[in-house]
């Protein structure tokens, strides 16, 4: 949207600033699960493959220079209105993320490994009524890394909680994605102007020590 007037007025409002990194990242991969990569699954998204590879090299580079790399997953032990009651109610098809049904387990392309950090919620941030604020605290981290699904969802709600609870976050554009291709892009500007600096991957991977 850069160059359009409706980037030009946000501009001119003084939006768009620059949080800039700070010196302890780590990778947060907000639901690379199979709800959203599986052909057969209601909440498909065509393009999670791409993002899901994306994702994976935010990992490999995080744990190349030994930051720490966190996972979230919704997950529901039993019936999904037993515990976001008006969530389950709005979007019937959280069932998919019944604990033990084959589409709420993490992809192939973006496994947790075995000594890495897994925050369940049931809701779209990760941040609520989770411990992630804590455990971020105790990692002595600052900035927060962000690629997930969806950009709309639960990967702008997280983004939004990191800046409210004082981390730096910054969403890869490479390593999020949508239903479709305005939504996506759309919150990726709403994101950038005001809650989070979008980054690229190349960008990301170079910050957290990929070689060039």
């Amino acid at each position: 949207m850069a160059g359009t007037p409706l980037a030009d007025d946000y501009e001119a409002a003084g939006f768009g600033r620059r949080i800039g990194w700070g010196e302890h990242p780590a990778v947060l991969l907000v639901d690379p699960v199979q709800a959203y990569a599986a052909p057969d699954s209601r909440l498909h998204l065509r393009t999670a493959e791409a993002a899901l590879h994306a994702m994976a090299r935010l990992a490999r580079a995080a744990r190349r220079s030994q930051f720490p790399v966190l996972f979230t997953a919704v997950r529901y032990d039993a019936e999904p209105g037993a515990d976001a009651p008006h969530f389950a109610r709005k979007v019937p098809g959280l069932d998919a993320f019944r604990a033990g049904g084959p589409h709420a387990a993490f992809t192939e392309l973006c496994l947790p490994e075995p000594d890495e950090v897994v925050i369940h919620k049931h809701y779209p941030s990760g941040f609520f009524e989770t411990p992630l604020r804590g455990v971020l605290t105790a990692l002595g981290v600052d900035t927060v890394v962000i690629g997930g699904f969806s950009t709309s969802g639960c990967v702008r709600a997280t983004a939004l909680d990191a800046l409210q609870n004082g981390l730096r976050p910054m969403v890869v554009r490479d390593a999020v994605a949508d239903r479709d291709a305005g939504t996506h892009e759309a919150n990726l500007f709403d994101l950038d102007s005001k809650y989070a600096d979008v980054v690229d991957l190349a960008t990301a991977c170079h910050r957290l020590g990929e070689p060039q």
